[in-house]
């Protein structure tokens, strides 16, 4: 999926991100970014990421920077 950074807090790396499919939030947790080489992200950033929904909440996982085709 893709979307853009909405808020985002680099205290404690969490956020929300509009999904560009149906303009839906999805959170991110702390820890979103474990793994990437990048540490923080700023309001309106493009970021691909997958969804996996939990409690009836959905969150963002696997999240990467750019936008899809480049």
């Amino acid at each position: 999926m893709q979307g853009v950074v909405k808020i985002y807090d680099p205290l404690t790396g969490a956020g929300i991100v509009v999904n560009d499919l149906d303009r839906s939030e999805v959170l991110l947790r702390p820890g979103s970014l474990q793994g990437s080489i990048f540490r923080m992200l700023r309001q309106g950033q493009r970021i691909l990421f997958d969804v996996v929904d939990e409690d009836g909440r959905s969150y963002a996982t696997a999240v990467r920077i750019g936008s899809d085709g480049y």
